[in-house]
């Protein structure tokens, strides 16, 4: 297997909820800011909404692929025959993103990682998915965090690819950015979306000897509404989720790689140790897309972790 592994994280820990404490508080923020009116409607196609995939074996173990921001499930277009030999997959896009439905995304509601969560959960509900393994890639892996507290019945694992649940440095917490950079890349992204999707797309894809992932990378962010993209950027870049890493009570693989200029390996090393019994896996993998520069190892390092959990 084209990864190390580490040993599992030796602090035990409670994994019982603590519905008063403060990273409740905060996930609470993000679902309690939504209005009724930026929740699903009565007659909402939420298949076609998403534009759900479903994949694999019927009745193996349930795998929900999300997608980070500027991506589609196209993304994982790699892993998933691997995957889908031992598993029922499910893929979807996220309102805004790919071939979802336009008409139905708001600012207000996509504006929070909590309308990304509740598009999680919603898909859940329409497929009635439960015993649920969620992988999460990039900011996908903090929303599969949010979701799991907001509905614990649905999700048995985690699976969190390159993770990041707070991008800008902070008193002893490097998470790859300065505010300034962060301000930046924002002004930047709003001023020329187009522009700064050439220009950042193959940096984050790395793998400069592969260079049509990184023109493929920039394909995916230029055909997002740049509209769409300023606000999931915005809640991306701004996000701090690392109080909600505590309220984590599944088994959870966390899969960094050796080189990624935005989460890098410090970041996989935080959420490790903020997850208490987690697992986290290293991949020989450059970039902050495994799942297309490093396909095999990414699909062997969930499908060995789902043995692992069992």
């Amino acid at each position: 297997m084209d990864s190390t592994l580490t040993d599992d994280h030796s602090s035990t820990g409670p994994h019982g909820r603590d519905f008063g404490s403060a990273a409740d508080s905060v996930r609470g923020s993000c679902f309690g800011a939504l209005a009724p009116s930026e929740r699903k409607t009565e007659g909402t196609d939420i298949r076609r909404r998403n534009n759900v995939t479903v994949t694999g074996r019927k009745d193996g173990p349930v795998l929900l692929l999300a997608h980070g921001f500027g991506c589609d499930q196209n993304m994982w277009r790699l892993v998933v025959p691997m995957l889908a030999e031992d598993f029922h997959v499910v893929l979807f896009d996220y309102v805004g993103s790919g071939h979802s439905d336009p008409s139905a995304w708001s600012e207000q509601r996509y504006s929070s990682l909590g309308g990304y969560a509740l598009d999680v959960l919603e898909i859940c509900e329409e497929l009635d998915l439960r015993e649920v393994t969620f992988v999460g890639h990039s900011v996908s892996a903090v929303v599969g965090v949010l979701a799991a507290a907001e509905a614990p019945q649905r999700f048995s694992r985690l699976v969190m690819v390159a993770p990041s649940p707070c991008y800008i440095d902070e008193d002893g917490y490097r998470g790859g950015f300065s505010a300034d950079d962060i301000d930046e890349l924002l002004e930047s992204l709003e001023s020329n979306y187009l522009g700064w999707s050439a220009a950042m797309a193959p940096g984050i894809m790395g793998n400069a000897d592969q260079p049509e992932l990184g023109k493929e990378l920039t394909a995916s962010f230029c055909a997002t509404d740049p509209d769409m993209a300023r606000v999931f950027a915005r809640t991306t870049f701004l996000s701090d989720s690392r109080e909600d890493l505590k309220t984590v009570a599944v088994p959870t693989l966390v899969l960094d790689c050796k080189q990624d200029v935005i989460a890098p390996r410090e970041v996989g090393a935080f959420v490790h140790a903020a997850i208490p019994g987690s697992r986290l896996v290293t991949l020989e993998a450059t970039g902050h897309c495994p799942q297309l520069s490093a396909p095999q190892a990414t699909a062997e390092a969930i499908a060995d972790f789902m043995q692992v959990a069992r």
